[in-house]
């Protein structure tokens, strides 16, 4: 499913207020992403008041708040649980995915914890794959492009904060930044799948190989192929359109290219 960008965002300790708190689950309880249904990214998910208003191509929408009775769920290696929907809103996801599937929210944010060998202390996150933030870089992609045949949008990578006005890949070397008034802490670099290569407007693959083809020519190491760099926050605060980066401390490349 795809959101909206916000201009202004509430950093909490988990990650952006309201990102990544909704996820889709199979009838085992196991996260569905547009890796297995590349179809998902043309879902729309937009908040409300009420928690969520899904719409889709095709469907008439559908407002959805949380709190039914909780259930076991998994991401990657992480068991836990979150609160269900209403019946119907799992019959429209089903029917808009083409799968039975329900819609579950995460309510607690001490369900999760950060993986144990990147996190200090008890640092939780959300329904994201593994870190509460993501950044990416218009100048890396930037550089990307010049390499790639048919250019690529900075969507594809997903990410929760994008910066501009650097030099491509600076990212790299950095490990504790300042946006708006929140300080982040860079975990790692992030290793990249085949949602890079799904069209997040029309949820179709123009091209299976790329971007992941030449980007592994020359940004993967024995981790994977990587883009944009996983973030824990380390203070709480707001961070908004056009924010300066301070780059509080640096530190050597993290990604080392075979």
């Amino acid at each position: 499913m795809a959101g909206r960008s916000v201009q202004t965002a509430q950093v909490e300790g988990w990650g952006l207020a309201g990102d990544r708190r909704w996820m889709v689950v199979d009838e085992a309880g196991v996260f569905v992403t547009q890796r297995d249904q590349a179809g998902m990214a043309v879902i729309r998910a937009t908040p409300s008041e009420a928690g969520l208003r899904l719409s889709a191509p095709g469907r008439e929408g559908i407002d959805v708040t949380a709190g039914g009775a909780p259930i076991g769920v998994r991401v990657w290696k992480d068991q836990f649980d979150a609160a269900t929907c209403a019946a119907e809103v799992d019959e429209w996801v089903s029917a808009a995915i083409g799968k039975p599937c329900r819609l579950v929210y995460l309510d607690d944010p001490a369900r999760r914890l950060v993986a144990a060998g990147y996190r200090q202390a008890e640092e939780t996150v959300s329904f994201a794959d593994a870190f509460p933030v993501l950044l990416t870089s218009l100048d890396s992609l930037l550089d990307l492009n010049t390499r790639l045949a048919s250019p690529i949008p900075i969507g594809r990578f997903r990410g929760n904060i994008v910066v501009a006005g650097g030099q491509a890949w600076a990212e790299d070397g950095w490990r504790v930044v300042r946006i708006g008034s929140a300080v982040f802490r860079l975990a790692k670099p992030c290793e990249r799948c085949i949602v890079t290569t799904i069209d997040q407007e029309t949820g179709t693959r123009p091209d299976k190989s790329e971007p992941l083809r030449t980007l592994g020519m020359f940004r993967r190491d024995q981790r994977g192929v990587m883009f944009g760099q996983n973030l824990i926050p380390l203070t709480q605060g707001h961070i908004t359109v056009g924010d300066h980066v301070d780059v509080l401390e640096q530190g050597p490349a993290n990604v080392t290219p075979l």
